[in-house]
């Protein structure tokens, strides 16, 4: 497959082949998420943004498996160095208490957990971040940044409306997207709720979110000595995602994030920067809150990473041996090497500028066209959002765009995300456009 000039190419979906991998894979899975029926044939030509399915048909990922795939398919700038690796068993060792390396310390063979964990501090130094915690997932890694933050400093948490921070337990209870999510589950108790600033240009005088009310904002009022219902001592952090994900892709006002990083600064409370989405360039810088007057002092980091990682100061981690101990993800070392080169891979090629600069061509080619059902088109860097006028239309989009060999997907009530792969050139965007506007015109 020659990138430059490669197209998709649609027989018809879902091919017979596709169905009998589906109905093979759902007699023996667990009911989950459905999105729709595509079955990546990984033997098949793939390159980029461009993938091949059973079937054949020759289709572009524009959801990039949720962020999960940076870089796309086979991308040279992983497969090359990894090429030189000799893969062996096992690949997993036990984790944090155990360790792998290759030749000198300071200049090792290949890239592995070690490696990871440091270029991870190189680009967390504004926040002055010095040690890593690796884990499987982004769930996680939100388990383990509630985990230290909750370690003697308080036994309440605040989350925002509209958020999510993954499926196990401690991070359903912080979840307020769809209620699905969490209902008949037990949760952790004294999790709070405020309203997130959807509006972007929303402050205190013209708020419609509900955050702002009167001269003061919902999160100062919550925790007011006077008048207050959770008392500021007693609050172990305050969790966000710097940009929404699951909930609708909604990046904040300013005024917003200028009155939560004031708040956390005034009551001393520690906040996590939930980028498992928004994170590693996807947004145009290493973090969506880099954007953002906010000051995180923890980032959780996954999808694009390949491994979960919770990365703070080690006057937040905990001193003491055995509150946190081993998982397989510092022990992944497959993985590991792949989250550094990817790390590499961005610094090297300028992919943060790329993802800004393509992404703006993708915002503007749409709103150009000016779709009819589409109410609103907003996003940082490619981590970008169409939404629309009713559900039906987004879905009918969404179907329509596959149909023709466009991937994306869902989020919110009615909106579509589309997760490009961070060196999407030109070209490319601009044919996704074309497929995208087209789906949504038929």
């Amino acid at each position: 497959m020659d990138r430059d000039t490669a197209e998709p190419r649609v027989r018809g979906f879902p091919g017979e082949r596709a169905k009998e991998w589906v109905d093979r894979q759902h007699r023996v899975a667990a009911p989950s998420t459905h999105v729709y029926e595509f079955v990546w044939d990984p033997t098949a030509p793939a390159d980029g943004p461009f993938c091949t399915d059973v079937d054949g048909n020759v289709l572009m990922d524009f959801p990039c498996h949720v962020g999960a795939a940076p870089l796309g398919y086979n991308n040279p700038k992983i497969m090359e160095p990894m090429a030189e690796f000799d893969l062996v068993d096992p690949l997993k060792i036990a984790g944090h208490d155990f360790y792998v390396g290759s030749g000198p310390a300071d200049d090792p063979d290949f890239p592995g957990p070690a490696g990871l964990m440091e270029r991870l501090t190189e680009i967390t130094g504004e926040y002055d971040m010095d040690q890593v915690f690796l884990s499987n997932s982004g769930a996680e890694a939100v388990e383990n940044a509630i985990k230290i933050c909750y370690d003697g400093s308080g036994s309440y948490g605040i989350t925002f409306e509209g958020a999510f921070h993954g499926r196990t337990l401690g991070a359903l209870s912080l979840n307020r997207s769809k209620q699905v999510y969490r209902r008949d589950f037990p949760e952790i108790s004294g999790v709070h709720d405020v309203p997130f600033c959807r509006d972007r240009t929303c402050d205190a005088d013209t708020c419609s979110c509900g955050f702002f009310a009167g001269d003061t904002s919902q999160l100062r009022r919550m925790l007011s000595e006077a008048a207050g219902s959770v008392a500021a001592e007693e609050v172990a952090y305050l969790i966000m995602e710097p940009i929404q994900g699951e909930g609708g892709y909604h990046p904040p006002s300013e005024a917003f994030m200028t009155e939560v990083a004031a708040v956390c600064e005034e009551y001393d409370i520690a906040l996590v920067a939930d980028e498992i989405q928004s994170g590693m360039g996807r947004t145009g810088e290493w973090w969506g809150a880099d954007h953002y007057p906010i000051e995180p002092d923890v980032i959780t980091a996954a999808k694009g990473l390949r491994v979960g990682a919770t990365i703070s100061r080690s006057d937040v981690f905990p001193e003491e041996e055995g509150r946190l101990s081993s998982t397989w993800g510092a022990g992944d070392i497959l993985s590991s090497m792949q989250g550094a080169l990817t790390i590499d891979a961005i610094r090297e090629h300028d992919l943060l500028a790329n993802a800004t600069e393509r992404g703006r061509q993708f915002t503007e080619r749409v709103v150009d066209a000016d779709p009819e059902p589409v109410i609103d088109v907003r996003g940082k860097g490619l981590m970008l959002a169409l939404e629309f006028d009713t559900p039906e239309a987004r879905d009918a989009a969404l179907e329509r765009a596959f149909e023709q060999g466009l991937l994306t997907l869902a989020c919110g009530h009615k909106t579509l995300r589309v997760l490009p792969p961070l060196d999407v050139t030109e070209r490319e965007i601009d044919l996704g456009a074309d497929l995208l506007l087209d789906a949504i015109e038929a």
